[in-house]
């Protein structure tokens, strides 16, 4: 796959910056936990000389795409990385030089009608990463409790009206199961403010793919294993793109702890094992945001192994 083809799949954001925040070491060892379309991976390797990256990704297309990446210094992982440590111990890695993160969906998944990520297409409601995974969107728009929706479209989707949601969408699947997007929509857009739906729409199905994929529980295992993994001077850099993902992220880089909760010792010194580089997020540069609209809603820090 050339470079056209590959930003065409997904087009990488802030990858520059990326870059610089690993503070790569041409012989060090690197994690990409997020391949997607390779657009850090192989900017990543273009800086390596006798280094080595483990890149990680569960969905199969990454998988397919990452085939036509051949080169001595890439080795694809095809799984979670919440089983970051257990993989790298496999491939004989006890620690790393940098981790990078790129939480985001990759613009190949949302483009994929079939998948069922996006609002733009209809499609059977499915949404997983890994497509061997037992629940879908489907399952959860269909077998959770009113108070299960409620509380995942308030608490991942930062829903106004999410009980109200939750009730109709248990009213109406009595009568017929809710299968494809369009029937999910139809029930949304009573809800939705006039000239605001899209954003309606998105919010509810931000929050039904990180049920499916459990994604805040596997950004909270692999913050914490990053932690262990990274050497002293290592770098953690990390991706985010909704306010939930960012505030995990900030109060492990920031306090040490995923609850935000300092830890101190004996004499009242704060334990922590990570140093924030950038006290606020990095944010893609106006040019990248007209180009790239993923670019708009990101936020990237970067944090040292003390």
């Amino acid at each position: 796959m050339n470079e056209q083809q590959e930003y065409a799949y997904h087009n990488p954001v802030m990858l520059q910056e990326c870059i610089e925040g690993l503070k790569i070491n041409p012989n060090g060892v690197y994690v990409d936990l997020t391949f997607g379309g390779g657009g850090h991976s192989r900017e990543i390797v273009k800086h390596l000389d006798g280094g080595h990256l483990y890149a990680f990704d569960q969905d199969d297309d990454a998988v397919k795409n990452a085939k036509g990446f051949n080169d001595r210094s890439f080795t694809l992982i095809e799984g979670n990385f919440r089983y970051l440590k257990r993989y790298l111990k496999a491939y004989g890695i006890k620690e790393v030089d940098g981790i990078l993160a790129d939480l985001g969906i990759s613009s190949h998944q949302i483009d994929e009608a079939s998948r069922g990520f996006s609002t733009r297409f209809d499609a059977e409601l499915d949404m997983r990463m890994d497509q061997s995974a037992d629940l879908s969107a489907k399952e959860v728009i269909n077998s959770y409790s009113k108070e299960q929706l409620h509380k995942i479209f308030g608490m991942y989707g930062e829903v106004k009206n999410a009980k109200t949601l939750a009730e109709a969408i248990c009213s109406a699947r009595i009568n017929k199961e809710i299968i494809t997007v369009e029937e999910l929509k139809k029930i949304l857009s009573k809800f939705a403010k006039r000239g605001k739906e899209n954003r309606y729409y998105a919010q509810v199905f931000q929050a039904i793919r990180i049920e499916v994929n459990q994604e805040m529980q596997a950004l909270e295992e692999m913050l914490e294993q990053s932690t262990e993994v990274l050497k002293t001077g290592g770098r953690l850099v990390v991706m985010s793109y909704h306010s939930l993902e960012d505030r995990l992220v900030k109060n492990m880089m920031m306090k040490g702890k995923i609850s935000g909760e300092l830890e101190k010792d004996f004499y009242g010194n704060v334990i922590k094992p990570l140093e924030a580089i950038n006290r606020k997020p990095i944010e893609a540069t106006e040019e990248e945001k007209e180009k790239n609209n993923r670019a708009r809603s990101a936020k990237l820090r970067v944090a040292e192994k003390i």
